[in-house]
């Protein structure tokens, strides 16, 4: 068997893994980039932009069917689910052709195509034909949709958002099981491009919403486009023909029965750690069978791997893999010294009408005494204006500084409201400070302000 001896091996050239590569690479370290499977992140391949792609069409569909409501009239529109797919597809494919030129400009030396498994924490085969001897390792092999086996049965029929991008056309019917972040935009996206859609969650969770005050604002705009089944089981589905046929109640409630011409499951997802022989190193696994590692350095244990992106099942998003791959890399790269790193204000958007939010602290680990501003987007001067008045915001304060700890929101433009709210939180301003800084008329932002000053009566100041 061949051996290869290198300083820093990366497992997965995902957002993590390539940055891990690069991060190793430029601070002088021999490095190689090992793939299983298609180069092209998870991102730019089956997740974020394609999906937003999808979005796209969605909004300018609903666009055109609510221009009525400012004296516009659009008359007999039309969705062609083969062109939407078609320029999905088209876009995508030039996203990951972007990725792909990247890799293409990587040293051929640097690059290794196989499945890896160790054998310990000093090395690694790839394919049981290659040895791969490294000083460190940084693991970024990402997750995996995690699918019931009651759905695998149906064939054809279930897909999972790795999948639904490659549709020729637009189904009839559609049901989405799971309401979390990826089963509530695709599901709002295909609802409002004329998609029959039925979305079923096991709890009353909603895109990871735990504020209730924030759930139900945006329960209330979700069930005005789509059929909404929380709290609800599936208790069986099958296949008769080109139909899945699924029975579900919710809890206390009578039996349903739909028929649907797809079953999107979007029920999570789960490290892909499954394959890499862990159990023959000294990385220690917790309960769920993750690895323990410590946050600040992304380091497992006292162990030469490090973990990066959505394999250490932290935070599951495209910037937070990104800048796990730049400390993971960096690390491996000074390895047996590793720095430790101030890491980011939590941040995550759910790209849905009205759009989710969550920066820093969620309320449901707020601690005790904490205040909470609100506004309601009902009311909100060019939220009226738009046509988009429906949401809430809620931030988050503490009672003795009135120091911004986080907020939730569900809201029209969240992603950019949500962008400064981050930025506030990790630079640690006050709701006092934050009220300091201007605020233009009639923008969104007010309603900020105005969330801003109910914590600040709050906070009695």
């Amino acid at each position: 068997m061949d051996t290869l001896q290198v300083d820093v091996a990366v497992v997965g050239a995902g957002s993590a893994g390539l940055t891990a590569y690069r991060a190793a690479r430029s601070s002088g370290a021999r490095t190689v980039l090992i793939e299983a499977g298609a180069h092209g992140t998870m991102c730019a391949r089956v997740g974020c932009m394609p999906s937003k792609l999808l979005i796209a069409a969605a909004e300018a569909a609903h666009a055109a069917r609510s221009a009525q409501a400012f004296g516009v009239r659009v008359q007999g529109v039309h969705i062609d689910g083969a062109q939407v797919m078609q320029r999905v597809r088209d876009e995508r494919d030039r996203f990951v052709g972007y990725v792909l030129d990247q890799v293409r400009d990587m040293p051929e030396a640097d690059k290794l195509q196989g499945r890896a498994r160790f054998i310990s924490d000093q090395a690694l085969l790839l394919d049981d034909a290659l040895q791969v001897q490294a000083r460190a390792f940084v693991v970024a092999t990402g997750s995996t949709p995690v699918v019931p086996d009651m759905y695998r049965d149906l064939g054809d029929l279930m897909v999972l958002n790795d999948d639904l991008f490659d549709w020729a056309d637009l189904p009839r019917r559609v049901l989405v099981v799971g309401a979390g972040a990826i089963g509530m935009e695709l599901g709002l996206a295909l609802a409002r491009l004329g998609v029959q859609v039925s979305v079923i969650g096991r709890g009353d969770g909603l895109a990871g919403i735990s504020d209730p005050q924030v759930r139900q604002s945006a329960r209330q705009a979700y069930e005005a486009e789509l059929e909404l089944h929380l709290n609800t089981e599936v208790h069986q589905i099958r296949r008769e023909g080109q139909v899945a046929v699924a029975h579900f109640a919710a809890q206390g409630g009578p039996q349903q029965e739909g028929r649907y011409d797809a079953v999107l499951v979007a029920t999570g997802r789960k490290p892909s750690l499954q394959g890499l022989g862990l159990e023959h190193t000294s990385v220690g696994l917790d309960r769920r069978g993750r690895p323990e590692i410590d946050l600040r350095t992304l380091r497992a244990g006292s162990s030469s791997i490090y973990f990066a992106g959505d394999v250490t099942g932290q935070r599951a998003v495209q910037h937070e893999a990104a800048n796990e791959g730049r400390i993971a890399g960096a690390n491996a790269a000074r390895h047996p010294h590793p720095a430790e790193h101030a890491r980011t204000t939590p941040l995550s958007i759910v790209f849905t009408d009205p759009q989710i939010a969550h920066v820093g602290l969620r309320y449901a680990d707020l601690p005790e005494g904490a205040v909470a501003g609100a506004v309601d987007f009902s009311g909100q001067g060019r939220a009226r204006i738009m046509g988009r008045n429906h949401g809430v915001l809620r931030i988050y304060a503490e009672n003795k500084t009135g120091k911004l700890l986080g907020a939730e929101m569900a809201a029209p433009a969240a992603e950019h409201l949500a962008h400064l709210l981050a930025w506030a939180c990790q630079q640690e301003l006050s709701v006092g400070r934050l009220l300091e800084m201007p605020f233009y008329h009639p923008v969104l932002e007010e309603a900020l302000r105005t969330a801003l000053r109910d914590a600040m009566r709050q906070l009695g100041r």
